[in-house]
């Protein structure tokens, strides 16, 4: 059975050109396995314990962050209105960097993107690349002029 077969609405940043990202399936705890909330708007998109958030989002690259138009104030603001409960994790001495209660599974769409790690080891990642994240502190960046795009579903753990 297919659920849904519509296209996925991406909620376009206005402060941070380029950056998207489109809820496409979330799913509370436990799963029922028909009727889920298929593409609904997550609370929080930080999923609480067995429940999960699946998305994609489209990074701008990183000359985007130091455009001398760019606001970061006005970027913050926007990305706690767009992501709840994710937004606030983000560590304002650490651009980027962040920290979720979360089982991850990322998949590179499109793109080159470098994925840092909390102990200094960053990783460059290409299209058709594939992570596994357990709760690791993280941030995402993109070098070069070319947006990249994930696609990643998050699970809930224990707290």
């Amino acid at each position: 059975m297919i659920e849904d077969d519509a296209q996925s609405t991406a909620v376009k940043y206005k402060y941070t050109r380029g950056f998207e990202s489109s809820v496409v399936w979330t799913t509370a705890a436990p799963p029922t396995p028909r009727g889920m909330e298929a593409a609904a708007r997550p609370v929080s998109f930080v999923p609480g314990p067995g429940e999960s958030v699946a998305m994609t989002v489209t990074f701008p690259p990183d000359s985007v962050f130091t455009a001398a138009d760019f606001d970061p104030a006005a970027a913050a603001a926007e990305n706690m209105e767009n992501t709840p409960g994710l937004a606030e994790l983000f560590e304002p001495d650490a651009p980027g960097m962040h920290t979720t209660p979360t089982v991850d599974y990322v998949v590179i769409l499109s793109g080159t993107a470098v994925l840092e790690l909390d102990n200094g080891v960053s990783t460059e990642l290409h299209t058709g690349d594939v992570v596994v994240q357990n709760g690791t502190r993280h941030a995402w960046r993109v070098p070069g002029d070319d947006p990249a795009t994930i696609f990643v579903v998050l699970i809930g753990q224990a707290r």
